[in-house]
């Protein structure tokens, strides 16, 4: 079968030329399976377009309506192939259709190239998967929101410099990753955007002489409006994919750090947390052994993400304007990017729905260090010392911090987000708002 772009039905394969095709192609027929019912949408309005423009009749219309509909059927029970001679989706589709059209199918490709194609079908995969992926998000931090209310009331040494600091509360840790989840959700408006502009109409990145009206292909796609200039498309792509799986990867990154806590606070050198046997695994040699692999596989993918911006940001390193074939490699980072994050944010419902703190651990680790801060404040209060003064006063004297009960402390602390008031109803009132 000849290719979107051969010339003519009579140039042989060599060789080399088959050679040459299977590193140009890639896995990009591979992954390209992912993306067609995208790719239909966008072929379907792009017809509604010709349509309009008197390219194709209003009976042509229905029968290539139809026919697409047939194609993702076939796609939705695995029976639609995209083999590597195809290249792509586009041309696995256009063959489709003239299959089932003969002439009819070859119309579809009228004032458009592959290149708004791709485009347009990434960024309402985009579109989609941001929807899901902000769905998750915000379920995650529900988790670990319930999971503070649950333990609000439950002392636990605070950290800096992975050393013993200041009283902290089970609500007040899990409290904080609830919010910054929270905050990541709520910064998803900026990236959504970004990808909420229709690249439809763009072609090659230079227009066509068709008059398509690419402001209602945009409105048929669901989309806000269209990227204006059309040499903007192909500006944008790579450069869209990277602030997009950066989006991602913010997301992943607290998953990463909530993971590292978990490991490290369910350690027998730090027994705080208690994890369910079904998020961990043992040892082919040591039968003791309960390990925290789900935590740590958690940790470990969000490197995978760093790695899918980076490769992304230096791909696009020092292209000019318009298309580049490089441009092609911007596709597998952002699937892959995107169903590692789900994989992340799953795990992370698992972990936390799988464990328990050790509220005998958590008191005795609340030894008498961690209420130095407090000795000096107290000095402040009953003694009229300047902070300054106190704090020096309890440096020289740490015999004088008191041995007392961390439960009576919390009480002592009543300041929004402070450990005795970690002000989870309000993270509550805005989780139901996202």
């Amino acid at each position: 079968m000849p290719k979107l772009w051969q010339k003519s039905n009579t140039e042989t394969e060599t060789s080399t030329s088959k050679k040459a095709e299977a590193f140009t192609v890639g896995n990009d027929y591979i992954l390209d399976q992912e993306l067609v019912p995208y790719d239909i949408q966008g072929s379907t309005a792009h017809a509604k377009a010709l349509n309009k423009i008197g390219i194709l009749t209003d009976k042509e219309l229905e029968k290539l309506t139809s026919a697409l509909h047939e194609i993702l059927e076939d796609w939705k029970n695995n029976e639609f192939e995209i083999r590597i001679e195809d290249e792509d989706m586009h041309t696995a589709i256009e063959l489709s259709l003239v299959k089932k059209l003969g002439d009819l199918g070859k119309k579809i490709h009228t004032a458009r190239s592959r290149n708004d194609q791709v485009l347009t079908a990434v960024r309402l995969y985009e579109k989609k998967q941001l929807k899901e992926i902000k769905s998750l998000t915000r379920k995650v931090a529900g988790s670990i929101l319930d999971f503070a209310e649950a333990h609000q009331g439950i002392p636990m040494p605070g950290f800096t410099h992975t050393r013993k600091a200041m009283l902290s509360s089970v609500g007040l840790w899990a409290g904080a990753f609830a919010e910054i989840l929270i905050l990541q959700a709520e910064s998803s408006g900026g990236i959504e955007a970004l990808v909420d502009k229709s690249p439809l109409g763009s072609a090659a990145g230079f227009g066509t002489s068709f008059d398509i009206d690419r402001e209602q292909e945009a409105e048929d796609l669901g989309f806000s409006e269209p990227l204006i200039c059309s040499t903007t498309a192909q500006l944008s792509r790579g450069w869209t994919e990277l602030q997009f799986v950066q989006y991602l990867s913010g997301v992943t990154s607290v998953l990463n750090r909530f993971a590292s806590d978990v490991i490290q606070f369910s350690s027998s050198a730090y027994p705080y947390f208690d994890l369910d046997t079904s998020v961990c695994t043992g040892s082919s040699i040591m039968p003791q052994k309960k390990n925290p692999d789900v935590a740590e596989l958690l940790r470990g993918g969000h490197s995978e993400l760093v790695g899918f911006a980076s490769s992304l940001q230096i791909l696009t390193t020092n292209l000019g304007s318009g298309y580049h074939r490089d441009l092609q490699l911007s596709k597998e980072p952002v699937l892959k990017a995107v169903n590692k994050t789900k994989q992340l944010l799953e795990a992370a419902g698992l972990l936390i729905t799988n464990m328990e703190p050790i509220k005998e651990n958590l008191a005795e680790a609340c030894s008498s260090e961690i209420f130095a801060a407090e000795a000096a404040y107290d000095l402040v209060k009953e003694k009229g010392m300047t902070f300054r003064e106190a704090y020096r006063h309890i440096g020289d004297h740490p015999e004088e911090v008191e041995n007392i009960s961390a439960e009576e402390i919390l009480k002592k602390y009543t300041h929004l987000g402070s450990p005795g008031n970690a002000g989870l109803e309000k993270l509550r009132e805005r989780l139901e708002r996202l």
